[in-house]
């Protein structure tokens, strides 16, 4: 057995592992999002979920035809759609974790507070931003509908190292960091509002925690809303993307700078990228008993 077919092994049961969860936080929340309660929060879950869904398909579909010794049916159209809607749903996953994590912080940030004051009169006004992010993410990897190109269109043989049947055509320099500062500076923008509300969101529970204390010693019964307990989730749902996030930003680093052309690390990279995406739904699983009695 070959290395890249025990390699696409893994990915491919991992990667279904993750798209059959995300289906299912995807129809899941898409039923509670039909009843009479509807909230901002779950179309950010769905669209989170979906995003997700077609991040791995994009990504398990070219690895697999090619680890797997398969026909080359993908031709450049194929290579340019997998490419680009890879680098576009990863751009949607990292906004869509801020946005998400804003939301929550709004919704249990007390009446009276500023934050209040971005609350959406309708669930469906969230609608909105994510049609931002959609455009957004579109403009910033538009590049690589002109650089992603079939090996059959290159007369290449056999896949490199990537095992991939699409390559990146380096195109010019300046074009090329242009776009790369466009990404930089959308993942600097968006993380720092994840941080500013998961901050945010941190002190509001520490402040519930000490006054479940209270209540506690005072001999009142006292019940974590269900909201505490989103925001418990929402968190740990943070805290795992920004582990996957900055450990595959250490990996590209140090693959780019000073280990060059190894494929255990480019493979570790690899998986790295959609590790968020794999686990992110059985943590919502986990921690929602809703779901969890599903």
């Amino acid at each position: 057995m070959s290395l890249s077919f025990f390699k696409a092994s893994i990915f491919l049961s991992t990667s279904g592992l993750g798209i059959v969860g995300n289906t299912f936080i995807l129809f899941n929340y898409m039923n509670m999002f039909k009843g009479p309660k509807k909230k901002s929060v779950h179309i950010v879950f769905i669209h989170l979920a979906f995003t997700n869904i077609i991040m791995l398909l994009s990504k398990v579909i070219p690895t697999t035809v090619a680890a797997f010794g398969m026909e080359n049916f993908l031709e450049d159209i194929g290579c340019v759609m997998s490419a680009y809607l890879e680098r576009v749903t990863r751009g949607l996953s990292i906004c869509t974790s801020s946005l998400l994590t804003l939301v929550q912080a709004i919704t249990i940030s007390p009446r009276d507070s500023v934050w209040r004051k971005l609350k959406l009169r309708s669930a469906w006004h969230i609608l909105l931003p994510l049609l931002f992010f959609w455009i957004l993410n579109s403009l910033i990897s538009m590049n690589l509908l002109f650089h992603i190109k079939n090996i059959s269109s290159m007369n290449i043989s056999q896949p490199s190292v990537s095992d991939t049947y699409c390559y990146f055509v380096p195109d010019n320099l300046i074009i090329k960091w242009v776009f790369l500062i466009f990404m930089i500076l959308r993942d600097a923008v968006f993380q720092g509002i994840l941080g500013v509300a998961s901050g945010y969101m941190v002190f509001l529970l520490h402040k519930h925690h000490q006054r479940v204390l209270y209540l506690q010693n005072s001999n009142f019964l006292h019940k974590t809303s269900p909201e505490i307990k989103a925001a418990h989730s929402v968190l740990l749902l943070m805290l795992c993307f920004l582990f996957f996030y900055w450990t595959e930003c250490a990996f590209s680093l140090l693959l780019n700078c000073f280990i060059k052309n190894n494929s255990m690390m480019k493979n570790i990279q690899e998986f790295l990228k959609v590790g968020y995406v794999i686990l992110s739904p059985f943590i919502l699983i986990s921690r929602d008993e809703n779901l969890a009695q599903c």
